[in-house]
């Protein structure tokens, strides 16, 4: 890493938010409902598919998992009204997972509710691992409602081949990543070329068992690999899509698009904008010189 950008990753902590929000402008929507439409409308207008995502997560109180929750039925709403092609995906911890299991299933059932009113798609995101079991109950509770859920596999974790499996037996819709979370090295790869092998193995799974995946990376590797996965089997468009974070790779996406492949841009909105924009900053050291350029600007 550029030791200034490593410097600067090290101080963020202490940057002022007003110049943390100059670069947060690359990876979230903004914070509210209507700029993350019409960042989706410019996607779409890109050939960008999206799923949105209300920013928040790990929260405290049950009346914050009830905004949530709102939250997320006004994105159903206002994607069916703005005729976006999009869905939306879902955090447990931001709907009651951690505070009760029973009232967070019963947000998510309501959301479910909704986006089946409208033949939308909602993905389940994966947390941290002591999330990883009750997502995976509760994506298939609500398939046993509605078919149009599915979840995330992290490619990083060793059970996740056996997760695959069981769910790929489901025909569970499945979205593989890396994995961004601190784990212990007993239950989770740490060398990057041993979770990107794992990552592949999941795909190949899910091709070879005519499962949809989403393949949600930025890394070329991946990408090629999956592109010869995808050739090698004669694929139909319709059988996969790759998934990419606003503000990232945008060269690679749009690679991508033009060879005619399906490509979902996530994008994030809402008031806890800074927790994430201070995440990817992180994951992407080389953008945190641009911070530092802002500062002396200023």
């Amino acid at each position: 890493m550029n030791p200034v950008n490593q410097l600067v990753v090290k101080i963020l902590p202490v940057l002022p938010r007003s110049l943390v929000s100059l670069v947060s402008r690359r990876y979230s929507a903004g914070e509210g409902l209507e700029d993350a439409m019409e960042m989706s409308r410019q996607l779409n207008a890109e050939k960008a598919c999206v799923t949105m995502d209300v920013l928040g997560e790990n929260i405290t109180k049950l009346e914050d998992a009830d905004a949530a929750k709102n939250a997320c039925l006004d994105v159903l709403d206002a994607i069916n009204k703005n005729e976006i092609e999009g869905n939306i995906s879902i955090k447990l911890t931001q709907l009651g997972l951690k505070l009760d299991k029973s009232f967070c299933i019963e947000n998510v059932r309501e959301i479910v509710d909704r986006a089946k009113s409208y033949d939308s798609f909602v993905r389940i995101v994966m947390e941290d691992s002591t999330c990883t079991d009750d997502t995976i109950e509760i994506c298939l509770l609500m398939r046993d409602y509605y078919e149009q859920v599915g979840t995330v596999i992290q490619a990083y974790l060793k059970r996740s081949e056996e997760d695959v499996l069981m769910l790929a037996g489901r025909n569970v819709n499945l979205r593989i990543c890396k994995g961004i979370y601190q784990e212990s090295e007993k239950i989770a790869y740490k060398d990057p070329d041993r979770i990107r092998h794992n990552f592949i193995q999941l795909v190949k799974i899910l091709m070879k068992q005519s499962v949809y995946v989403a393949i949600a990376t930025h890394d070329p590797q991946l990408v090629n690999h999956s592109l010869s996965l995808i050739e090698a089997g004669e694929l139909p468009t319709s059988a996969y899509e790759f998934q990419m974070l606003l503000g990232v790779a945008k060269t690679l996406r749009n690679e991508l698009i033009l060879k005619g492949h399906k490509l979902r841009v996530y994008v994030p909105f809402g008031r806890h904008w800074y927790a994430y924009s201070v995440r990817r900053l992180k994951e992407n050291p080389q953008i945190a010189g641009y911070i530092l350029k802002n500062l002396f600007r200023r």
